[in-house]
């Protein structure tokens, strides 16, 4: 009877202090990324700090190799019925996951069904129209938001006898530049991770000339590729001459070149802004932060996004998420939301702080005066250039199947720089395979 009546009262108690009269299993939640070190161990941490303010939910955060890889490995796991609740996507995976029916759940159902708020109208919008519908509702949660900028080895700049507080703001300048650096004898004058990104994405958007028609796929599935413009052709003929003479050095498709610059192989490297983090922990040598250049006689605008936002996968084409994993989820990107969880992610990586208040937070809070943090704040800047009034151009890009579409045009710029062919020719090659995907891509998803 004392036995019965003890173990009454240790419910009650267990009860009144709102804890679990036994331990219940959490709800676990597979969250698949792509991000390598130091950016995966930070991100991970992230997943772990949100696991240790509460019980319910548990997410487990696992690096599944590069974007691309991570994209395959998941369209793999929905098919067998094994798909991660969460998983990163780069944002040229923007369209061809939008268009990907079931296998997703969109953020904005999800946050509907799980009775959850996140401010959204907070969010910066270059950061919010890329993962939105027209009519403005979320189809993906924005997370590591960056853009691109050029790091420059300043001790490297006044060897050359180059100002090294002020990056060139022209082409030309970045020529003259790169030819005192080999003069100075540096055998890598610049290079470029992300060649696609860098050297056709964002160029075309600074430059205020469209990578393809329909508003760079923002208004449509029948949008064509318009990357063999006058101004992209004179830049990628530029690039194709620059390589041969040795001012250039193509260091690899998609993130192969970032470690040619923080091991001071190469002087000026065009790159994500998220790369600030390996610079600042492997670099020896003092380096700066400068906008994306222009050739001269252009006003340039705003820079557009790159990095990834988090898709919510269905299990499998017939398994739907229980409402407890929905729950987790929705609970986990409110966490995601919280201004110090962004504002950190931003001073400790380079990404950008996605929402206005987060930007506030670290401004306010002397971050950018720091001398160990100048250009922290160029990201931002550039992403605000031209007043920040976004054009059809440097909205973003919403092409289906726009990760084939990068290979090809790696493709056709590794076979220029081979000396197969010219610029011009890699470029109009690139625009007549890309079309194939383009039309495929359509095919398959008209009126889905």
């Amino acid at each position: 009877m004392f036995r019965r009546t003890a173990m009454a009262g240790a419910f009650a108690l267990a009860a009144s202090l709102g804890l679990p009269a036994q331990a219940q299993a959490q709800t676990e939640i597979q969250f698949w990324h792509g991000l390598t070190q130091p950016l995966g161990g930070m991100l991970e941490q992230i997943a772990a700090d949100f696991n240790a303010s509460q019980s319910q939910y548990r997410i487990q955060a696992t690096f599944r190799g590069s974007y691309p890889e991570t994209m395959v490995a998941a369209i793999a796991a929905f098919r067998a019925g094994q798909a991660p609740g969460i998983v990163q996507m780069f944002e040229v995976g923007t369209g061809t996951m939008m268009a990907a029916g079931r296998a997703i759940k969109p953020v904005h159902e999800l946050l509907a069904e799980t009775n959850t708020r996140i401010d959204f109208q907070d969010y910066l919008p270059g950061v919010r129209g890329y993962y939105s519908l027209q009519d403005g509702r979320m189809m993906s949660m924005p997370f590591n938001s960056s853009t691109a900028v050029v790091f420059y080895n300043k001790d490297a700049f006044r060897r050359a006898n180059l100002n090294p507080d002020a990056f060139p703001e022209t082409w030309e300048g970045v020529e003259a530049a790169a030819r005192a650096l080999k003069g100075a004898g540096h055998a890598c004058p610049m290079t470029t991770a992300w060649p696609t990104w860098l050297m056709v994405e964002q160029f075309s958007a600074i430059h205020n000339i469209p990578l393809a028609s329909q508003g760079n796929g923002m208004g449509g599935l029948n949008a064509e590729l318009r990357i063999n413009n006058p101004l992209m052709t004179r830049h990628m003929n530029n690039l194709v001459a620059w390589q041969r003479e040795g001012l250039f050095r193509y260091g690899g498709r998609d993130g192969a070149g970032d470690a040619l610059f923080p091991n001071g192989e190469c002087a000026m490297i065009f790159a994500s802004s998220g790369l600030r983090a390996r610079i600042q922990r492997e670099a020896q040598f003092q380096w700066g932060v400068g906008m994306l250049p222009v050739y001269q006689g252009t006003t340039p605008i705003n820079s557009i996004i790159g990095g990834a936002s988090f898709w919510v996968m269905n299990r499998g084409p017939n398994a739907p998420r229980s409402q407890a994993e929905l729950q987790g989820i929705a609970a986990f990107f409110a966490h995601l939301a919280r201004p110090e969880v962004a504002a950190k992610w931003h001073t400790d990586t380079g990404f950008l702080p996605v929402t206005r208040t987060a930007y506030e937070r670290v401004r306010a809070s002397g971050f950018y005066n720091e001398p160990r943090n100048a250009g922290a704040d160029v990201p931002i800047q550039q992403m605000l250039r031209g007043g920040g009034q976004m054009t059809e151009n440097s909205m973003g890009i919403r092409l289906g199947g726009f990760v084939e579409i990068r290979t090809i045009i790696q493709e056709e710029m590794e076979r220029a720089f081979q000396g197969q062919q010219t610029g011009e020719q890699a470029l109009n090659n690139a625009v007549q395979r890309g079309n194939v995907v383009l039309r495929n891509f359509e095919r398959q998803n008209r009126g889905g």
